[in-house]
């Protein structure tokens, strides 16, 4: 296989067979200095057109490795900066298949010149149409500010190269020790990729990633469901852990495509499909099963800077594309370190502003603890969720019954703790107890879940809230 036909091969791949249309096929360079007038620049290096995926109309550009190592030039950024243009006027998303050297020299400002104007379409795009990017290659220096300015980032596994600064040029580091550009530290350290596949896989998940989202902020996606909206969920009640596997139980057919997996794994951000809707899920996850159904991680059941970070982005999204938002809150607290405390407080809040500012329907079962500050920041009736389900045993309240009894019943005996421990869980951390005070809608059993969820989301498919008139928050 050539490298020439590889960037149009990755393009008959993702799309729909047959449907791709190139635009801008004869541009070239247009820059002589050093010598680039005596070097071939077919296409300048990128390939840019349209076609659809699953019949839905998408906009891409995969650049050519064999065209001066698909450097970014004038003519090159132009290309990419008009596909935006397009897109915007028939609001369908863009789709970024990058391989490239980055900047190309001999353009020098030229090519800068270019990379701002990809910066300010990316802008204005944003929230407006879905921007999604897959790296198969070199993505370094400012190219890589383009998969970052986009909503989901893939990235092949082996060959990809994600940077600012190459890894050898970081102080103290080596590529031998620390290899930062690399696939499994862009996603599992820095948090910026979504989801990290050979090439074949990366592809295939971008066309299922497409199919869930919707064309653009003034489409609801809305698909046929197959499966049963009454059906029980009978093993949902032991998924209170992995809530991963949880939301495989509440999805239609199972399906669950979960973004930044490899991230702040004791959160989980995933799209799933409700009665045939697109719905955006964020749940606390405190233990992670592998496919051996053996425990590979285990975290406390508590919020991370990462964590919040992490969902405060994805409800950020869900919200600029009306995507309704389910919360699953098992939590207890706060991370307790010195790293955490140092990020917390701020990460926490922009949770708290992402959940209380999106205006989408908004649905929260609490299927586990629930405590303190920390279950108000995850998407409480408080901070504005329209429809708040606990399961039986879920305990709502400010701390666990038994510390609580400790501190009321100080110096009065192990007996007089115990009665009042007793008591207080049943008043103040039980899920009848905040069904009481209205803090909780409706108490349902935990095979129930999908039917009350589904009927929840129905209910509120027309919801209209207004918001005092500003320019944007600054959280």
């Amino acid at each position: 296989m050539s490298t020439t036909s590889q960037a149009s091969q990755r393009i008959a791949a993702l799309l729909d067979e047959n449907s791709f249309v190139e635009i801008g096929a004869k541009v070239t360079a247009r820059s002589t200095d050093f010598n680039l007038k005596q070097t071939q620049t077919p296409s300048d290096g990128v390939i840019t057109g349209y076609g659809v995926i699953g019949g839905s109309l998408v906009y891409v550009y995969s650049q050519d490795a064999s065209v001066l190592n698909g450097s970014v030039g004038e003519m090159h950024a132009k290309k990419i900066a008009n596909l935006y243009d397009l897109a915007l006027k028939m609001g369908a998303p863009v789709i970024g298949l990058i391989e490239s050297a980055g900047l190309r020299l001999q353009e020098a400002t030229d090519a800068l010149n270019g990379f701002g104007e990809i910066y300010k379409k990316q802008v204005l795009c944003s929230g407006v149409i879905p921007q999604i990017t897959a790296i198969f290659g070199s993505c370094g220096g400012g190219l890589a500010l383009i998969p970052t300015l986009t909503d989901f980032t893939f990235m092949e596994e082996k060959k990809a190269k994600l940077f600012v600064n190459a890894p050898n040029a970081l102080d103290g580091n080596e590529i031998s020790k620390c290899d930062t550009s690399a696939a499994s530290f862009q996603s599992e350290e820095a948090g910026i990729v979504d989801v990290v596949a050979d090439e074949a896989s990366v592809l295939a998940q971008i066309r299922e990633l497409v199919g869930l989202l919707p064309a653009n902020n003034d489409e609801d996606k809305i698909d046929d469901c197959t499966d049963d909206l009454n059906r029980s969920c009978a093993e949902i009640a032991g998924c209170v852990g992995d809530t991963s596997i949880a939301l495989s139980q509440l999805a239609d057919d199972g399906a669950v495509f979960e973004v930044k997996a490899g991230y702040a794994k004791e959160m989980v951000t995933a799209l799933i499909r409700l009665n045939g809707v697109t719905v955006g899920a964020v749940a606390n996850r405190s233990e992670v099963y592998g496919e051996d159904g053996t425990v590979t991680d285990k975290f406390d059941a508590v919020l991370t800077p990462a964590g919040c970070d992490k969902a405060a982005d994805f409800i950020n999204f869900c919200d600029a594309f009306n995507i309704p938002v389910l919360s699953l809150t098992n939590v207890k607290g706060f991370k307790a370190d010195k790293c955490s405390e140092k990020k917390i407080a701020k990460a926490a809040a922009r949770l708290t502003y992402a959940f209380a500012n999106a205006t989408v329907p908004k649905v929260n079962v609490v299927i586990g603890q629930a405590y303190g500050s920390a279950y108000v920041v995850m998407n409480s009736k408080a901070i504005g969720a329209d429809i708040t389900m606990a399961w039986p045993d879920a305990q709502i309240g400010t701390m666990d019954a038994k510390l609580a009894a400790k501190i009321i019943c100080d110096g009065q005996g192990a007996e007089a703790i115990a009665d009042c421990a007793k008591e207080y869980e049943a008043l103040q951390t039980s899920a009848e107890g905040a069904a009481r005070r209205g803090y909780v809608d409706q108490i349902v059993a935990p095979a129930d879940t999908r039917k009350y969820v589904i009927g929840a989301f129905e209910m509120l498919l027309s919801k209209r809230e207004d918001r005092p008139a500003k320019k944007h928050g600054t959280v």
